[in-house]
């Protein structure tokens, strides 16, 4: 997105092959940005910040929220009407979040009661400043991008530390952004002066720390297990789940540190350990925004650790793609762990000797390749049903897995195969 709104070509490399992307790149096109796809290797040829055209129909972003929060604050600057929408789930999520400033900003929006599909009929916009009511790295970065096109200075207050990405990449890009910490005690901020005009820039992403979880949970819980994973993002706002592991006493090692289009990355090396905590472990707090993809994968790894482990403050949860707490509740107890759940989390009791199920992650990716773990450490063949959801992020998941795992006893329909 950046690159389509900046001056020139950029070259971006290592690019996802997911859904979620395919989704960005294709809403980008409807927009009118010329796009190079070889594979990996992605050429944008960047419109600038005014040269979006206008759309002939529907820009549909899939499954991606990110996709829809984004690109709304891009669009809110254009002079002209767009209508985002999605598949189900995604119409299903609160847009309330980004419309409530958009509109302070002068945007004008309409919605089905807070939700998908958004009509923008974009404006000059005026800068403002905003306290995030929930934290959200999806919300600021629609602000800021918004920002973008508004003459002075447009400032957005986290009360909790979020992913921090759009600022470093709004950076190197060339925008003039400003953080720090916030006269609050505790709360920080992100500024954007505008109107502010990108230069095109080459990109060599990271590996997705996210995506890395799930390798590096099963090889922590697998007896004789090691794996290393290269070259992954190591951005300090994207992994609590490494601190997380490591504080249950998983062995968890990064390596060759360092830092390449402002993003620190490394290599991620994890040995499968028996932690020898005693208690409870409890996830609450300021980390929740920083690990709120791997929760349901750490409820997982909870469960084979003695005492268990108990997340609140993750009330987030219940409006992602599923309601990602009810839906590792329902699999958890499937699988034969004593389970509490609350409004904001869930307890689960361990260590459990899981027994195989038939999971379904009611079409949510981060709930099929979390019980995709479990599944490798249940006794038995289980079942993840409609296996295909993992594509929104992750397409490649199941065939890397195979290719790393000496055996599995894991069926994945519809697909079949073990």
């Amino acid at each position: 997105m950046f690159a389509a709104i900046a001056s020139d070509v950029s070259h971006l490399n290592n690019y996802s092959t997911s859904a979620d992307c395919a989704a960005t790149l294709s809403c980008l096109e409807k927009l009118g940005v010329r796009i190079e796809r070889h594979t990996s290797d992605i050429l944008i040829h960047g419109a600038g910040l005014d040269g979006l055209s206008a759309p002939d129909g529907p820009l549909d972003c899939g499954n991606s929220g990110t996709t829809m929060r984004l690109l709304a604050g891009i669009l809110a600057g254009h002079d002209f009407v767009s209508s985002l929408t999605g598949d189900e789930s995604l119409r299903s999520r609160p847009m309330q979040r980004i419309i409530e400033p958009l509109e302070m900003m002068g945007a004008e929006i309409s919605s089905s009661d807070g939700r998908a599909p958004l009509r923008i009929r974009g404006a000059t916009l005026k800068p403002i400043d905003y306290e995030l009511l929930t934290a959200s790295a999806q919300v600021k970065s629609c602000i800021l991008l918004a920002g973008l096109h508004a003459e002075g200075r447009t400032t957005v207050i986290e009360n909790e530390v979020t992913r921090d990405h759009t600022e470093r990449m709004l950076a190197w890009f060339g925008a003039p952004v400003e953080t720090g910490k916030a006269e609050r005690e505790g709360a920080r901020f992100a500024a954007v002066t505008g109107p502010a005009q990108l230069q095109a820039r080459d990109v060599f992403i990271p590996g997705d720390i996210s995506s890395a979880a799930y390798f590096v949970a099963a090889a922590a819980l697998l007896p004789g297990s090691s794996l290393q994973i290269d070259d992954a993002g190591i951005n300090p706002t994207r992994i609590g789940f490494l601190g997380q592991l490591r504080s249950i006493g998983f062995e968890i090692t990064v390596m060759n540190e360092r830092e390449e289009i402002n993003e620190p990355r490394g290599d991620i090396f994890v040995r499968a350990s028996s932690p020898d905590i005693k208690t409870p472990f409890r996830i609450d707090g300021a980390i929740i925004p920083q690990l709120i993809d791997e929760l349901p994968l750490l409820a997982v790894v909870g469960s084979q650790i003695e005492g268990g482990v108990e997340i609140r403050d993750a009330k987030e949860l219940r409006v992602k793609e599923s309601d990602r707490i009810s839906s590792s509740v329902a699999g958890l107890r499937s699988m034969g762990c004593e389970v509490e759940e609350f409004d904001d989390g869930l307890r689960v009791n361990g260590p459990t000797k899981l027994r195989a199920a038939k999971i379904n992650p009611r079409g949510d990716h981060r709930i099929a390749m979390a019980f995709t773990v479990a599944a490798l450490v249940a006794e038995g063949d289980s079942e993840i049903d409609h296996a295909d959801c993992v594509a929104v992020s992750f397409p490649e998941f199941f065939g890397l897995l195979e290719s790393v795992t000496e055996s599995t006893s894991l069926s994945l329909s519809p697909w079949g195969g073990k």
